[in-house]
């Protein structure tokens, strides 16, 4: 076997295993049983579990950071010095996440992966992600904070992590949404229809009236 089939069956295998079970619930060993690889390998080529769960995510945000650079070069250039409209820029950033896993027909791994990231103690890849991918992030969200002059920056961290929930719960539970929208509503769904019903839904919440001051007590 190739060594370079030997690491993609690695990646296979844990990403979806660390998907259905979690970071912390996944060992080395199942990830070698289920890849029929020995553990030697996966010390080998990764050195520890922390990179192997790294590698598992850079192989969707390495190409995801490129695409999304080019995408905002792309909108930075069309509109110059004006400000590029919020649903403009949700927009390119859902195209940006679907074309990734679309390539390789796991979109509803890589949101729960992404989910993952979030809910479990991994801080080493809250760190990794941050320290690799951090500068995507910090532009995408200072164009958002240009087209939301409105909102106070904690008001913006919010509803961002707000709409990050949304996206993620939605895609990651594709399956039961579509098994749902099919047999009560006769509703054949793809993932373009979700994105496009799921846009209103979100550029509203970013625009929505701030709440309103707790009462004193």
């Amino acid at each position: 076997m190739a060594q370079t089939d030997t690491v993609t069956r690695i990646l296979d295998t844990a990403e979806v295993l660390f998907a259905e079970r979690g970071f912390a619930e996944t060992s080395l060993r199942t990830i070698t049983s289920k890849a029929r690889v020995n553990l030697a390998a996966v010390n080998y080529h990764f050195g520890s579990k922390k990179s192997l769960i790294q590698a598992v995510f850079s192989r969707y945000l390495d190409p995801f950071t490129t695409r999304f650079h080019r995408a905002l070069d792309e909108l930075q250039a069309r509109y110059g010095d004006e400000v590029i409209p919020l649903e403009v820029l949700l927009e390119t950033m859902a195209r940006s996440v679907l074309e990734v896993p679309a390539e390789r027909n796991s979109l509803k791994v890589f949101m729960r992966l992404l989910g993952l990231a979030y809910s479990q103690a991994q801080g080493h890849l809250r760190r990794y992600i941050q320290e690799e991918y951090g500068s995507v992030f910090a532009r995408f969200t200072e164009l958002v904070r240009q087209a939301t002059p409105e909102l106070p920056d904690a008001e913006r961290f919010w509803r961002l992590h707000f709409m990050l929930g949304t996206v993620i719960f939605t895609l990651s539970g594709l399956d039961a949404l579509r098994d749902i929208a099919e047999k009560d509503y006769g509703e054949h769904v793809t993932v373009r229809d979700l994105i496009r019903r799921l846009r209103p839904v979100v550029v509203s919440a970013m625009q929505a009236p701030l709440p309103a001051p707790p009462p004193r007590e």
